[in-house]
């Protein structure tokens, strides 16, 4: 593996050995904030919420949003392992929320620190949230006024592999909105 790889996947274990059920998230939000923070991201917070903006963000430009959630549901009694002890079969990564959504939140912050500095056409927003697991109000609902425009949104959360066309109260109250509204202004270029 790569270097950003072998610290992508070592972010992933960190995470997956760090409770962080629904509304009690802060010590992931702690470890990413500083994982950002180490690496020139400038994060900001906003309850477990961590978000950062590329570089030369210009709110003239679109945005594109990069989200995905820390928290966790709480281990079920029927887990075969220790949800908290990432462990290693393969070429597979087991632990509590190593793919809902880990291993986003890892793929997107790692997009992010790549992307941030280069020119774009567009802003780069990344918003790795809290409280999804429970739709609580702490998490997207209080983060995305505080965000600004989003015009586009690429958000990692496991599918089978088919492309969702809505993520809960989030997408029918401001996503849908916003893209019909980035739709329209695109075909009116």
């Amino acid at each position: 593996m790569d270097a950003k790889t072998t610290e992508a996947v070592e972010l992933l274990r960190r995470l997956i050995a760090t409770p962080s059920t629904s509304r009690d998230e802060s010590r992931t939000a702690d470890l990413l904030f500083a994982f950002l923070e180490e690496r020139g991201a400038a994060p900001e917070r906003l309850h477990n919420n961590v978000f950062a903006r590329s570089a030369d963000f210009d709110p003239a430009r679109p945005t594109l949003l990069l989200n995905s959630h820390h928290d966790t549901v709480r281990p079920a009694a029927s887990y075969t392992r220790d949800p908290f002890t990432p462990t290693v079969e393969g070429d597979r990564l087991y632990g509590l929320g190593s793919n809902d959504a880990g291993a986003s939140v890892v793929s997107l912050a790692r997009t992010f620190l790549t992307f941030r500095e280069q020119p774009l056409p567009f802003n780069l927003l990344l918003a790795l949230s809290a409280e999804e697991e429970c739709m609580g109000e702490h998490g997207m609902r209080a983060l995305l006024p505080q965000l600004g425009a989003i015009d586009m949104a690429l958000v990692g959360e496991p599918t089978g592999c088919r492309a969702p066309t809505a993520s809960g109260d989030w997408w029918s109250s401001t996503a849908k909105p916003a893209a019909k509204a980035a739709m329209r202004r695109a075909t009116r270029a």
